[in-house]
């Protein structure tokens, strides 16, 4: 096992968007995003609303979101969003006030692409959206017990790759972990992953580690 960290495995990558995406219970999108090609990190967390320092116990009026960074040479806005309307609906009964509400937070330079997919998506499928569409304003990550929660119920296979996280905040910062959340959520195949390490502009080093690791991961 090598005695890098996940962190310094990852450092070729350099560059990234983000788009902060609420679409009910935060922990499904954590794991269909990050399981997407040219996503390099996601966590859950709260936005959208005005209560100071939210947590799960006291979210006020925000609402459980996901925050991914992405490549946007790899995958664009425009993709990301199609992912985020084809795989929720937009008209998501309110639960528990806010909590679990259909909400984009976009920055001021995500405006025109987010008013272009929708007219897109709406003519496609002939369905008004109803996702509530609001300007970022912050965001606030949830506690870690949240976080790449499909991974945290294999114990097993996450205490295989602890020797790799100087803290299990990392889980946060990292494209392996978020792929391996989604390989356990069902969006992505283990070969599937291991083409696409082949891929990510790494030393060939860290990437022939995180092949290595993956291959050898028991659930």
């Amino acid at each position: 096992m090598t005695a890098l960290t996940l962190h310094e495995l990852e450092s070729g990558w350099s560059g990234y968007d983000t788009v902060t995406l609420g679409m009910g219970c935060f922990w499904g999108p954590d794991a269909r995003f990050g399981a997407l090609h040219g996503v390099l990190r996601t966590r859950t967390g709260y936005a959208g609303g005005t209560t100071p320092d939210p947590t799960y116990r006291n979210m006020g009026d925000h609402t459980e979101m996901v925050e991914v960074d992405y490549d946007p040479n790899i995958i664009s806005h425009a993709d990301i969003l199609h992912h985020f309307w084809h795989n929720h609906k937009s008209d998501l009964p309110a639960y528990k006030g806010r909590q679990y509400i259909s909400l984009l937070c976009v920055r001021e330079d995500q405006t025109s692409s987010v008013e272009a997919v929708k007219a897109e998506v709406e003519a496609a499928t002939g369905v008004s959206i109803k996702t509530e569409i609001v300007p970022f304003t912050g965001f606030t990550p949830a506690e870690i017990r949240h976080q790449k929660y499909f991974l945290k119920r294999h114990p097993g296979a996450l205490s295989q790759i602890d020797s790799l996280l100087g803290d299990e905040s990392e889980l946060m910062d990292s494209t392996f972990a978020a792929r391996l959340n989604g390989l356990v959520g069902g969006h992505i195949g283990r070969v599937a992953l291991l083409a696409e390490i082949s891929r990510w502009p790494l030393p060939l080093h860290a990437r022939n580690e995180l092949k290595t690791i993956l291959s050898g991961l028991r659930w």
